[in-house]
């Protein structure tokens, strides 16, 4: 079996998420799908896998993911698994991808809501069409033509675990209702100690004195190298990446997943927070989402609950989406910035690449210094967030690569249509 993960034309309807990152390299609950279909070709079930994404990121894939392009298909009579890269890399996932992986039959899953492939299942017969296709036509263009024409999947213990992001809050709420299961599989799997009652850590990892440590609702996961401060409060099920430092009197709640080598403070809840991203400094910080390379100032809090206590509606672009959810705080893209004392509203999208300062209190274009609460909104050129970029790597001894830089361009140039509407820089 071949895996080819391929983002469809709809992702970059979970922008900002996905301006920094391939829609696969996603973090909910602790789990993205390319872990996922990596694990496939570890256990057996698949020979290889390649992945297809937007072309300013296919450098990034190459060396932060090791996965290239595909070229070609149906290589000793191999039939190939299509797998969309926004599906939610959930432990149901894992098994339904493990059954498609193992199946004999053509077939496809498709999503209702608009039709987009989200899995296929295609055979040497078919492929073989494929490889003669017109010199135009794109690899996976034909691979995704030919799944539609397939025949549904119809067994429910697949279809039913098969599921997309749609938009970026499906994310958050994916990640809240999985992150027990999510936990379990890592115990079940990892190669941990228990080092107290349902706290499970890897080596180097300490914990500070006069901790409280609360598991009844979820166990407690620490990977290699972390650093957790004195009088920290910790409530499972919590999951904190490799080399992550958690600073003294932190209260970190239930349903927080924090990537590796992150600084975090303050109080946490439900979030989900990706590699090199700081919040050190004291503030609430709850049902969020935020990137990679992020700096929230001291005092920064968002808001995840309105004052009616209503189900809360969020907008993307010109688009108002009914979340259906009560507890929802902000979306943040990567590399953005928060001064001291910066206040977010309920359930705000904000790019990548921004300074905020004041309250937020709308939606934030990217690449922006936003600062309506003092009637100051300019731009923020590419320019001065790669010197930005280099300064900050070096605090965490990365080296800054020219395909870092170029990404901050090509975001740059990505994102012009929002502030466009916000006549920013125009």
């Amino acid at each position: 079996m071949q895996i080819i993960c391929f983002e469809d034309r709809h992702v970059d309807r979970l922008a900002p998420i996905t301006h920094a990152r391939p829609a696969y390299a996603i973090t909910c609950a602790s789990h993205r799908l390319i872990d996922w279909l990596k694990r496939l070709v570890d256990e057996g079930h698949a020979q290889s896998v390649q992945a297809m994404v937007r072309d300013y990121l296919l450098t990034l894939q190459q060396l932060d993911h090791q996965i290239e392009a595909p070229s070609q298909v149906g290589q000793g009579g191999q039939s190939v698994m299509l797998v969309n890269a926004r599906l939610a890399p959930t432990v149901a996932a894992l098994d339904a991808l493990r059954k498609l992986a193992k199946r004999q039959s053509d077939g496809v899953i498709v999503d209702e809501r608009d039709q987009a492939v989200l899995a296929a299942v295609i055979g040497p017969k078919e492929l073989q069409a494929i490889e003669k296709r017109a010199p135009t036509t794109p690899l996976v263009d034909a691979l995704l033509q030919t799944a539609g024409q397939l025949p549904a999947i119809t067994e429910t213990t697949v279809t039913d675990a098969i599921a997309a992001f749609y938009w970026p809050h499906d994310v958050i709420e994916t990640h809240m209702a999985e992150m027990p299961s999510a936990m379990q599989f890592r115990i079940d799997k990892g190669d941990y100690e228990q080092r107290q009652d349902g706290v499970f850590v890897r080596p180097g990892v300490k914990i500070g004195d006069y901790e409280s440590i609360h598991v009844d609702d979820g166990p407690i996961v620490l990977e290699e190298g972390v650093q957790i401060g004195p009088f920290c409060f910790l409530e499972g099920p919590v999951y904190v990446g490799a080399n992550t430092r958690m600073l003294e009197h932190s209260a970190i709640k239930d349903g927080v997943s924090l990537g590796h080598t992150v600084k975090i403070g303050g109080e946490v809840e439900a979030s989900i927070i990706e590699p090199y991203t700081n919040k050190q400094h004291h503030g609430f910080l709850g049902h969020s989402y935020l990137g990679s390379w992020i700096n929230l100032g001291a005092g920064t809090c968002n808001s995840d609950l309105k004052n009616t206590y209503g189900k809360i509606n969020i907008e993307y672009g010109d688009t108002k989406v009914a979340t259906g959810m009560q507890f929802l705080g902000c979306v943040m893209g990567d590399y953005s910035k928060t001064a001291i004392n910066t206040g977010i509203f309920t359930g705000k999208v904000i790019g990548v690449c921004s300074m905020m300062y004041g309250f937020i209190t709308a939606n934030v274009p990217s690449y922006v210094n936003y600062a309506r609460l003092f009637g100051q909104t300019s731009l923020l050129p590419a320019d001065v967030m790669i010197s930005t970029q280099q300064r900050m790597f070096a605090r965490r001894k990365v080296q800054q690569r020219d395909c870092d830089k170029q990404l901050i361009i090509d975001m740059y140039e990505r994102t012009e249509s929002e502030r466009e509407s916000e006549q920013i820089g125009f």
